[in-house]
């Protein structure tokens, strides 16, 4: 399949919430049969697209927006009754709990904070917004996700955002009101599915299972939120390089219509810019995304910038709306823990926010992620900024990651796989075997080759499958000289794994590759000062 014709798959598949179109049969039962329009919302009306981000700005939006409220001079009445209308779910429901990072120098820590857009249709409101009645009332999906990363010093922030066709393995999770026991999926699935496994906890628990990010807080968003808040701040400047309408002579399409230029949009039409497929680009989640990215660092600006949020009365309503709008984890669970947050959050300036979209690769009509992702989520893991602009530190002592303790070297069992064959080189012959004789040297006697098959792995990597093996894996790296980043938990192994890697074809010394801090070109980052960003808009989705 060429990749335009995935792409077109992709976007005419599963629920198509802002499109209207027919969920694919393969998805299985958990997926919706229409999540949108259908043709039956009127042109001004959202589009029930809800791909990767068309809510992420909701609650972004939200979050920034609580951060006003600590100076809004409510009483204590009223701060209590905003406090009621936060709903919260647990962190993280799931088994595996991911180590904090280290402090810096200065004793700081990095936030991170995962934002879930739910497509739930569980008010008359959110169905109104989102069209759809046939799935009132069922089980919601995470459409939108993005980890915002707030560096230990405060000096920046990224922003990566998963597509919602992501496939990825869901980790075992336990509902925390009737303790239904989701177990891991079998295989790969959507990502947007584990919202259904128990709440938003299982939403971190598989991010934290992919990335091996330490997530500190969550907040989520429904379809009205991004509706009261856009009203609440005045609008948001958004740009399109041509007039835009976006439905199809079958009904397809939010209802977008904007003229060429850039235009300040709220309300409905803000939620329809969010929720467009049909009409930018080609039409694909991924560029939705696009679209997405440049109205939150919009909005970022809008806040920061916007006097007439000064008003008591526009503070209060923005308070009462974003507090409804929003499920998050007890570590957020009143007015001044967002508001604290906020504050944190208001540090960077905008041109120290990246924007970026979790680099994939097409399965079918599904993505995966690729060695570039795996590059992101890396450099988030270890604090080091996407936009390059972060002061070289001092070569210092890397630090063991792992407070498991190990086994003795005779007793761990590592399995051994040549991952050496790139895109023009085939594998490096007998890796596999080469290295365990290595490890069996070492005294690891328990080592053993697999030479059933070849892999294609950048950079050597050990890997464990669950706690209890962190320690013996982190063993095995050191007694090689693999550095501790190369080490992490993954749902692909049973045990131990060593991945001998294309930087390690040769030799029985394994000299660690100088380390690459740029941020992937595939993650088409988006500077959050970025005010000239517009829109393509399609040529079929034009007017005059």
């Amino acid at each position: 399949m060429t990749q335009s014709a995935a792409r077109r798959t992709l976007r005419d598949d599963r629920r198509e919430p802002d499109d209207g179109t027919a969920g694919g049969a393969a998805d299985g039962p958990a997926d919706k049969a229409s999540d949108g329009d259908g043709g039956d919302i009127p042109a001004s009306g959202a589009d029930g697209g809800h791909r990767p981000r068309r809510r992420m700005l909701r609650w972004f939006a939200a979050v920034l927006a609580l951060l006003l409220v600590g100076s809004a001079g409510a009483g204590y009445v009223y701060y209590r009754h905003l406090n009621d209308n936060i709903k919260q779910n647990p962190l993280n429901l799931g088994d595996h709990k991911v180590a904090e990072p280290t402090p810096n120098a200065a004793g700081q820590t990095p936030l991170n904070i995962l934002l879930i857009g739910s497509d739930a249709r569980d008010s008359e409101e959110n169905q109104q917004l989102g069209g759809a009645r046939e799935t009132f009332g069922s089980t919601p999906l995470a459409d939108v996700q993005m980890l915002l990363h707030l560096s230990a010093d405060r000096t920046n922030m990224s922003v990566i955002s998963m597509p919602r066709d992501t496939l990825v393995q869901i980790p075992k999770c336990t509902d925390p009101e009737d303790g239904t026991v989701y177990e891991a999926s079998n295989g790969r699935t959507m990502t947007n599915q584990s919202l259904g496994h128990g709440g938003p906890g299982c939403t971190v628990a598989t991010w934290q299972e992919l990335t091996g990010i330490h997530i500190d807080h969550f907040v989520m968003v429904d379809f009205a939120g991004v509706v009261a808040m856009a009203d609440a701040v005045g609008g948001v400047p958004v740009c399109v390089d041509a007039n835009i309408l976006s439905r199809d002579s079958k009904g397809h399409g939010s209802g977008l219509k904007l003229r060429e230029g850039t235009h300040p949009v709220k309300g409905e039409q803000a939620l329809q810019w969010l929720r467009t497929r049909y009409g930018f680009e080609d039409g694909s989640d991924l560029a939705r995304a696009k679209a997405q990215h440049m109205y939150m660092n919009s909005l970022v600006r809008e806040l920061r910038e916007n006097a007439t949020l000064s008003s008591p009365n526009k503070l209060r309503r923005l308070a009462e709306e974003a507090t409804r709008a929003l499920t998050v984890d007890p570590g957020l669970d009143t007015v001044k823990k967002l508001y604290d947050l906020s504050n944190e959050l208001r540090k960077v300036k905008p041109e120290r926010v990246t924007m970026t979209t979790m680099p994939n690769r097409y399965v079918g009509a599904r993505v995966e992620p690729t060695e570039d992702a795996e590059q992101l989520f890396r450099l988030v893991r270890e604090d080091i900024a996407l936009d390059g602009k972060d002061a070289k530190p001092a070569e210092a002592e890397e630090k063991a990651t792992s407070t498991e303790p190990a086994a003795p070297d005779a007793e761990i069992a590592v399995q051994v796989v040549n991952g050496t064959r790139t895109d023009t080189l085939a594998s490096a012959s007998g890796r596999a075997s080469t290295v365990t004789g290595i490890l069996r040297e070492k005294g690891f006697t328990g080592a053993f080759a697999d030479t059933a098959g070849s892999l294609s792995r950048e950079r050597t990597v050990v890997r464990y499958p669950s706690a209890d093996l962190e320690g013996d894996a982190h063993r095995v790296a050191e007694s090689l000289g693999i550095p501790e980043s190369s080490v992490r938990r993954s749902t692909d192994v049973s045990g131990v794994t060593l991945v001998v890697g294309a930087d390690w074809r040769e030799g029985t010394t394994y000299e660690a590759p100088e380390q690459d801090d740029t941020t992937p070109e595939s993650a088409e980052a988006l500077n959050g000062a970025d005010d000239t960003a517009c829109m393509k808009v399609n040529p079929a989705f034009t007017w005059s």
